[in-house]
């Protein structure tokens, strides 16, 4: 097939509502502002680790880690700025904190709620479309095991699952079924394609649909609903996954066939990579097509990752290009040649 060009401004891009956590949700947030500004990043709040936890132990607020990392990938800043934010200490009692975080708790102190604080930033940061809190509820994440064992807090799902050995059976909110933010909400009523993930699938991803208000916004959209699936499965949450596994997982939390369609990973990995990757129990996520068509899910493969320093990554830009041509294909047809802020998606023949 003959290479394509659309172009379009990104001011008229596709409303793109995108659902999850974790550093898979930045990644994809870096590639997909250079296609549209329309973006409405909706990310988790149960964090319970690292910096994020000690100032949600030590100031009440909710954790910041994740909200953090999309308004840096949206930022349209100074780089000086951005290396501020992204600044860790390294000595004394703030060591390991990252100044971003300390950056929004002050935020937070002087505004009214935690999503208005988002606001702020998002404003300082220049930042493009939106990031929004899931909930502003203060919720904890349990896991409960295939065994019947049981932990509450997300940063100890890890070892519990490693000393258990066994797989998560479901994840719930502590308290069950806060209420969702209502502009997030709204983002996903008005949005042109939802896309859940990429991102880990039980701490990052299942527990946005948890909120009360979430799956059935999902459910009522007329718009492209896209699952992202992660490139390798994850050592203490996924083991022995595949992509199946993963979508089954999400229906089993939210409701059957809230998507139909699950872009994955085509890019070769090279073979060091992969045994690298086996000595920690993790392999790439194998696309068990039939499988998922039993489940009413379309798998569609595109090479969207790279190996960075030894690490499979998704590719920003390459997971972005494929997102925006999937709702071109199934969702829009784009026609003419637009001047100004533009973008330029290559329309290839399919792998």
């Amino acid at each position: 097939m003959e290479p394509t060009s659309y172009r379009l401004p990104r001011a008229q891009g596709p409303k793109v509502a995108v659902i999850g956590g974790g550093h898979g949700l930045s990644t994809m947030l870096r590639g997909l502002k250079t296609y549209t500004e329309n973006i409405s990043a909706i990310v988790t709040v149960a964090d319970d680790g690292g910096g994020s936890g000690m100032l949600r132990q030590d100031l009440g607020m909710l954790p910041p880690g994740d909200i953090r990392n999309c308004l840096t990938a949206l930022a349209n800043t100074e780089p000086l700025m951005k290396e501020l934010i992204d600044y860790r200490f390294t000595e004394g009692s703030l060591a390991g904190q990252s100044f971003g975080n300390l950056f929004l708790a002050a935020l937070n102190g002087i505004s009214r709620s935690f999503d208005e604080a988002v606001s702020r930033m998002s404003q300082v940061l220049a930042v493009t479309g939106r990031v929004l809190p899931v909930t502003t509820a203060d919720v904890q994440l349990e896991a409960e095991f295939e065994n019947g064992a049981t932990v509450v807090g997300e940063s100890k799902i890890f070892y519990c699952k490693k000393k258990e050995d066994c797989r998560i059976k479901r994840v719930r909110l502590v308290p069950e079924y806060p209420k969702a933010l209502p502009e997030a909400l709204a983002a996903i009523r008005e949005a042109d394609m939802i896309v859940l993930g990429p991102g880990s699938l039980y701490t990052s991803i299942i527990p946005n649909l948890l909120v009360d208000g979430i799956v059935e916004a999902i459910q009522s959209s007329d718009a492209l609903k896209i699952y992202v699936c992660n490139v390798m499965t994850q050592e203490g949450e996924t083991e022995g996954y595949t992509v199946s596994d993963h979508i089954a997982a999400l229906f089993h939390h939210s409701a059957q066939g809230l998507f139909d369609l699950c872009l994955a990973n085509s890019s070769p990995i090279p073979k060091a990579v992969v045994a690298r990757y086996a000595e920690e129990g993790a392999e790439p996520l194998l696309a068990d097509t039939k499988l998922c068509q039993a489940l009413g899910v379309e798998v569609v493969s595109r090479p969207i990752a790279t190996v960075e320093d030894g690490y499979v990554r998704h590719h920003p830009d390459h997971l972005a290009r494929e997102l925006i041509l999937l709702h071109a294909e199934r969702s829009v047809r784009i026609a003419g040649d637009y001047k100004g802020d533009t973008y330029r998606v290559e329309k290839r023949g399919r792998h």
